[in-house]
């Protein structure tokens, strides 16, 4: 049986329709499931959301073929309760060894540390990704700034009041304590290798321009196994579900046939979701 990704579809040519064994998914049910699978484009977010409703009718039709409940016509909440029930029954994820825990956490300390702690002040000094000229005019005002405040630094509070477009101003451009991934990403990535003071030269995101100076940073730090064997228990047995779930799919797409869309190595993320 011959499968074809959507993304492939030349543009302009209806995407061949997309069948579970006898059972078609409409392209209406593909735009309502978009709405759960945002991509930096509409086809990528099609395709997922199309591979994603391609996944949940597999499972539909293989619950309803071993009895657990009228899956493929019952209502939706009959449904989920029938494909959990089918997972539990033939997905076998044994709990992973002590000795893997262990191996794990001292490949992966980074995962189970206390992350770097940063406490921030900074001024968004606004301007458009694609707006030249304000960013040209941005980025000079923040020179400036960054001169004035090596001679005087007391005169942070003041400059963020009045230049800062970002709420914090307010507080005179206080952020408080910031571990990763409370900030913009651009400035997130920036910061964890900043040391402490007033960096030397503004900070670009999409936002604009960022003048920023770390008052205090305390180094993460890595935990011993006893304080989170848990959750490393918890990382291993999710990789193990994930990979028994793409086999399991991929058997399923073999077994009872999927046309116009394939499952790729990813399948089921979204169920797990």
């Amino acid at each position: 049986m011959q499968k074809i990704d959507i993304e492939q579809i030349p543009g302009g040519a209806s995407p061949p329709p997309i069948r579970v064994g006898e059972a078609t998914i409409e392209e209406a049910a593909i735009a309502q499931e978009m709405q759960y699978h945002p991509a930096d484009s509409a086809g990528t977010a099609q395709l997922k959301a199309a591979r994603a409703l391609v996944v949940r009718e597999l499972l539909r039709q293989r619950a309803a073929a071993l009895g657990l409940s009228d899956a493929v016509n019952g209502e939706l909440d009959e449904a989920d309760a029938a494909i959990a029930e089918l997972l539990e029954q033939e997905l076998d994820v044994p709990d992973p060894a002590e000795a893997d825990c262990r191996r794990f956490h001292a490949a992966h300390p980074e995962r189970f540390s206390e992350p770097t702690r940063l406490r921030v002040r900074h001024m968004l000094l606004a301007a458009a990704p694609d707006d030249a000229e304000a960013r040209d005019a941005g980025y000079r005002l923040g020179e400036t700034l960054i001169r004035e405040l090596q001679a005087v630094p007391e005169r942070f509070t003041e400059f963020a009041q009045r230049h800062s477009a970002c709420p914090s101003k307010e507080q005179g451009g206080e952020l408080g304590w910031l571990a990763p991934g409370q900030t913009v990403a651009e400035l997130d990535r920036a910061l964890q290798h900043l040391p402490e003071g007033l960096h030397e030269r503004p900070l670009a995101s999409r936002y604009g321009w960022h003048l920023v100076s770390i008052d205090e940073r305390v180094e993460g730090r890595e935990l011993p196994y006893e304080r989170v064997a848990e959750h490393v228990r918890h990382s291993l047995r999710e990789q193990a579900t994930r990979r028994a779930l793409r086999h399991y799919l991929l058997a399923l797409e073999a077994e009872i046939g999927v046309e116009g869309v394939t499952l790729d190595d990813d399948a089921g993320r979204s169920l797990m979701q």
